[in-house]
């Protein structure tokens, strides 16, 4: 069987970012019985067991468990795996109507309702820890409570959404979670049933989600993305008592400013962002000379911070006077080495300043509105993608230049060593990675006339885009 790749790293990478109690399950199902001898570590049931036990021994105990027909206990979990056909008990409803429901009519309800993997194509099932990379699995199954499980959910949803149905049939719901996967080929979330609970092991807490293999990647780079917006487990709660307007992120206290930024008065907002040294100044200068306005947001950075005013008078309680220089003006190099290394500080140090930028910003927009009809308006914003300010801008230009550019130019304007850029290069979110929220990219790696070329070619269509506002 192939070897899977590079698993391992995304087992637990996703491990840490949700902090799972127990293995991902790598889970597939096998044309013929023969290829479990093949499987690394492989463990076969000394005793007829369920379905339920089967997974607990792989998830909890990091077993490699591997069986066919003749070691399930009843033909219930293998029929739902498409190894035996259903018992004629189960068909006329006398089975489940002996715990489950009232009479055999709802029973043999309840049996239509159960999805089911097609008879006679597989032979055994395999299921392992998918962290030690045991084999290709079909799919994984994750357990996790309902928090753990919502951000799951959240990340597979984070690109090419699509709303996201689940079912319970009630018992074997072993049934909704993995063979409902298999045939849409979509993530499956269930209520693990009273007998995975029972004979399981399954906590009360426990939810479980079958998600197809192809999806890992896109459910981890979610994951990832939702990370760095401050979207994590365990969730920080804020306090019920507080007033939670500075709790919520900029996005949603700015969406009632929404119409009083993008206007209706034929105006056009471009949020113009980059990578650290690939010449953001350069374009933007280019296109105020066709006639764009600038709205710098470090030229903002720097107003709000001014001695005096709330925001210095805010960050000098908070952190001391070793932040300000003998001038009164903040001094930049040492705040920066204390909120560099620490997340909270640094966090701290944005809800203090963020919300007056904004403010800035607001007022330089109605200001360019009122004395200029249709403008175009760019903003400068380096840090647009991390601080999700996207959804201010009508369009988002991004300018582009390679990696290793990037660093030889920060290095020579900054004169310090290509190691040092580098490493302050890995601090930010990758150039290559903004590029999937750009609508337009302008490549800043070439001669100066290219560069003005394609502003100009950027220009027209901005004037063609702003005729349809």
């Amino acid at each position: 069987m192939n070897r899977p790749l590079k698993w391992q790293k995304t087992i637990r990478r996703m491990e840490q970012l949700l902090r799972l109690k127990s293995f991902p399950v790598a889970f597939k199902m096998l044309e013929e019985a023969e290829e479990l001898s093949r499987i690394p570590f492989m463990r076969r049931p000394g005793h007829k067991m369920t379905l339920c036990q089967m997974i607990t021994l792989v998830r909890n105990f990091d077993w490699t468990v591997g069986a066919e027909l003749k070691d399930f206990m009843n033909p219930t979990c293998p029929s739902i795996l498409g190894l035996c056909d259903i018992p004629e008990y189960n068909k006329d409803g006398t089975f489940r109507s002996i715990v489950w429901v009232k009479t055999r009519k709802d029973a043999q309800r309840y049996e239509a309702e159960i999805p089911r993997l097609p008879m006679d194509r597989y032979k055994a099932v395999a299921m392992a820890p998918l962290v030690y990379e045991p084999f290709e699995p079909d799919i994984v199954l994750i357990y996790a409570n309902p928090a753990q499980m919502m951000l799951l959910i959240n990340s597979l949803q984070f690109e090419d959404y699509e709303v996201m149905q689940f079912y319970c049939v009630g018992e074997s719901s072993c049934s909704d979670a993995i063979a409902r996967c298999y045939l849409t080929g979509k993530p499956s979330l269930t209520i693990p049933c009273y007998g995975e609970r029972r004979y399981g092991h399954a906590q009360d807490e426990d939810l479980v989600i079958a998600i197809p293999a192809g999806m890992m990647g896109k459910a981890l780079k979610g994951l990832e993305t939702l990370y760095r917006r401050g979207i994590r487990y365990p969730i920080s709660f804020a306090g019920a008592e507080q007033d939670l307007t500075r709790a919520f992120p900029l996005s949603y206290s700015a969406l009632g400013a929404l119409d009083s930024v993008r206007g209706n008065d034929g105006r056009l907002l471009l949020g113009v962002t980059g990578g650290i040294a690939s010449g953001k100044s350069t374009v933007s200068a280019m296109l105020q000379d066709m006639g764009a306005h600038l709205i710098d947001f470090d030229v903002l950075a720097r107003k709000v911070v001014e001695p005096g005013k709330p925001a210095w008078k805010e960050i000098v309680a908070y952190f001391g006077r070793q932040v300000v220089s003998e001038d009164e003006t903040l001094n930049r190099k040492a705040l920066s080495e204390i909120v560099f290394s620490d997340m909270e500080k640094r966090k701290k140090l944005e809800s203090l300043t963020h919300p007056r930028i904004h403010e800035e910003f607001l007022e330089e927009v109605r200001q360019i509105a009122a004395g200029h009809p249709r403008p175009i308006i760019q903003v400068g914003i380096p840090l647009l993608i991390e601080l999700n300010l996207q959804y201010l801008f009508h369009k988002i230009l991004v300018v582009h230049i390679p990696a290793n550019l990037q660093v030889e130019r920060l290095a020579r304007r900054d004169g310090i060593s290509e190691q040092e850029a580098a490493n302050i290069l890995k601090a930010q979110l990758p150039i290559e990675e903004k590029l999937g929220y750009a609508d337009y990219v302008i490549h800043n790696d070439g001669s100066t006339e290219e560069t003005m070329s394609q502003v100009r070619r950027l220009w027209g269509e901005l004037k063609a885009f702003q005729e349809t506002l």
